[in-house]
């Protein structure tokens, strides 16, 4: 289990250690962006509910990405916006913006599956989002749009390079709604998306939609394929936060402070 303390007035997380998710099932509740209830089965090379935790080699410095009850809202908050999208749990993140002597000085977070979907083609990515606990303060850190992203390491398998590696991350749009959950943000037709290591136009400094992405990739060779899936944050502003939902395809992913709770759509 992880845990944050204060130290001089500053947040800041204690040591990372890995959260051990177990697979467990149960009724969906009615799901806020309109997704029939329903449990999962697994997914690809095993069962998708066991093989979820901090993924150490991505994590910089010392931040915090666990499986935590609630948020349930700010004081104030309708009662039908306060709880998680899902079930009674999330993903708590934090990370901050000035911790370590790298450059830059920021911390990095990332808490996905390094199992469940190696080698599935980066073109049947199809349905991508999750629900997102954003607050005023994460806003006045780093503005609008500071906030978590999905993040897919890849083999971009181009034919032009010898690279095997990048990463494909989702920069979600602004939430204009703080101190409760979010609705559903859809990563296939919100916000933009980028490749690291330059290995198409779509980079960070020249982002592109989630279509465009996809045909960067498609050089008529081999295909791209799936590393790893990943909720992150870092490296730039601080953030505390929640994330829940996380939709793959016909997917849902529901944190749970005792696990991770797999439910199929449709």
């Amino acid at each position: 289990m992880r845990f944050a303390k204060t130290r001089g007035g500053t947040l800041v997380a204690a040591a990372v250690a890995a959260v051990a998710a177990a697979a467990l099932l149960g009724t969906a509740p009615a799901s806020a962006d309109g997704s029939p209830k329903g449990d999962g089965d697994g997914h690809g090379n095993g069962s998708g509910a066991d093989h979820w935790g901090v993924i150490t080699r991505n994590t910089i410095g010392s931040p915090v990405a666990a499986l935590r009850n609630g948020p349930f809202g700010s004081f104030g908050v309708p009662v039908a916006e306060a709880g998680p999208p899902y079930g009674q749990g999330s993903l708590g993140i934090e990370v901050a913006d000035n911790s370590t002597t790298l450059t830059p000085p920021s911390e990095k977070a990332d808490f996905g599956n390094e199992v469940d979907f190696f080698g599935d083609r980066v073109r049947d990515l199809r349905k991508l989002g999750f629900h997102v606990f954003q607050t005023g303060e994460n806003v006045t850190y780093g503005g609008p749009r500071n906030l978590p992203n999905i993040r897919f390491e890849i083999d971009p398998n181009l034919s032009d390079l010898q690279d095997d590696y990048s990463t494909m991350v989702w920069v979600p749009d602004a939430v204009t709604q703080t101190n409760r959950w979010s609705p559903f943000l859809n990563a296939t037709t919100t916000g933009h998306w980028y490749l690291t290591g330059n290995e198409t136009d779509c980079t960070q400094a020249t982002p592109c939609t989630f279509a465009a992405l996809k045909e960067s990739l498609d050089d008529g060779g081999e295909e791209a394929t799936v590393l790893t899936a990943a909720v992150g944050k870092g490296r730039d502003h601080m953030w505390i936060g929640a994330v829940d939902g996380l939709r793959i395809n016909d997917r849902i992913y529901d944190f749970e402070a005792d696990g991770v709770r797999e439910r199929r759509v449709g």
